[in-house]
């Protein structure tokens, strides 16, 4: 069981609690809901291609960055190492990915998307786009890009990793 611990009392600085922020002022909440609907709106397409939220982050990071080390494609698809294997088990048995050995480095195994999981990725990039042009609807170009330029700042802010 977690141990609750209760509020420091000798803070410098006194933070808000949640229902004085609000939920329709909390960027994670917010964030979470916008990948939930994302998702969720991808689910019925990515289902017809024998994908899941897993396997399609990890096409999606292949096809821009290929033969990836594990550690790092798990990091860029944001998907836990564990969840990863598996995803990664049933792509390649569906011959979408393959798992080759480090030339460098024999202890790492890169994933490389293979012309199937490239094709499969095409097609459901069409969707994918469509969802998030459908999320900036009626947003200047300014403001997206001011947008992810400050979502880019926030992930440098967090991060744990170099890439």
């Amino acid at each position: 069981m977690n141990d609750i611990k209760p509020p420091a009392t000798d803070r410098s600085e006194p933070f808000q609690r949640l229902g004085e922020i609000g939920l329709s002022n909390f960027a994670p909440y917010l964030m979470n809901r916008l990948m939930g609907r994302y998702n969720a709106d991808l689910r019925q397409e990515m289902a017809g291609l024998g994908l899941t939220t897993p396997k399609m982050r990890t096409l999606a990071v292949l096809s821009v960055i290929d033969a990836l080390p594990i550690s790092e494609l798990a990091v860029y698809a944001v998907v836990e190492q564990s969840t990863l294997s598996r995803a990664l088990e049933q792509l390649a048995t569906d011959g979408l990915v393959r798992r080759e050995p480090d030339a460098n480095d024999s202890r790492v195994t890169r994933v490389v998307i293979t012309d199937t999981g490239r094709a499969a990725f095409d097609q459901l990039w069409p969707t994918m786009a469509r969802i998030y042009s459908q999320m900036f609807n009626g947003i200047p170009d300014e403001e997206r890009a001011a947008f992810v330029e400050t979502l880019r700042k926030m992930l440098h802010n967090i991060r744990k990793h170099d890439f």
